[in-house]
């Protein structure tokens, strides 16, 4: 029978899948430490959680800055030594016309927060974690870095970065009895997916996605990818002739639209995971 961990460490815990898993961990004898951008609403995240009896310890973070974080993270592990980490922040870009990609500041701090950000939040703990034996480390991917979308380039390159350190992470900690889980997500409710404009295929409602990974979690699964025909298909399209492959990814039924008033030089905001 798998133990479940008794203190649990989310990033992007404001809102969506993070704020969803936290909700869903929190009771009696769970620790919870939550990382995000927004003070207000990750103290209300963590208001609930405390409700339904958890211990929690809060702190606003940009994951793209490793040294406050990870003194934090290490601060967090010293008093209750940490059982599982959900590096769950993330932010999306886009472009604003048919002419213009992410622009350079924008697609550096995508990859800032979503690669580099998984990095900063899993490093400092895994010394910890290998003599310890026995925890488990969650890093969440898309389904977009399995073959990258044209209005999102750098977000797909991102998340393909994630994907990749999660899976070399999972073989390269097995002997120490550290467990990996690449959660591979695509399209559910969220602030991050009502930024998509046309089809959002086989969408998930974020209660059903928060179901998925943590069933996926408590059994350890390497892998926890969602839909799985979604997530297929872009594999396939990967694998396919890059004429074939562009063919079908070019008629993908969905566009990310900024408003107008974000300006070329709009910040991401960095809220939890979807496509």
């Amino acid at each position: 029978m798998t133990t479940l961990p008794r203190h649990i460490l989310i990033t992007g815990a404001s809102s969506g899948l993070g704020a969803g898993l936290a909700r869903s961990y929190a009771g009696p004898g769970v620790t919870l430490s939550l990382v995000g951008r927004s003070e207000d609403r990750l103290r209300q995240v963590a208001d609930a959680c405390a409700a339904k009896g958890a211990e929690i310890r809060y702190g606003s973070f940009d994951v793209g800055d490793a040294g406050p974080l990870g003194q934090w993270i290490d601060a967090s592990d010293d008093l209750v030594p940490i059982d599982l980490v959900i590096a769950n922040a993330g932010t999306s870009g886009g472009p604003l016309d048919v002419k213009q990609t992410d622009g350079l500041a924008l697609a550096v701090r995508q990859i800032r927060t979503n690669l580099l950000g998984a990095v900063h939040t899993v490093e400092p703990l895994l010394p910890r974690l290998i003599e310890r034996r026995g925890a488990q480390v969650a890093v969440v991917a898309s389904v977009a870095g399995y073959r990258g979308l044209p209005d999102s380039p750098a977000y797909s390159a991102s998340k393909a970065g994630v994907r990749a350190y999660g899976e070399a992470l999972r073989v390269r900690l097995k002997p120490f009895d550290v467990n990996v889980s690449v959660v591979v997500p695509g399209f559910f409710d969220s602030p991050m997916t009502d930024r998509f404009h046309g089809g959002k295929p086989m969408l998930y409602s974020l209660e059903r996605a928060v179901s998925t990974v943590r069933k996926g979690l408590d059994r350890r699964a390497s892998r926890i990818v969602f839909p799985r025909l979604l997530g297929y298909g872009l594999q396939a399209a990967d694998l396919l002739p890059a004429i074939l492959g562009d063919a079908i990814i070019r008629r993908f039924p969905f566009h990310i639209q900024w408003n107008e008033s974000d300006g070329l030089d709009r910040p991401a905001v960095t809220y939890s995971q979807n496509a």
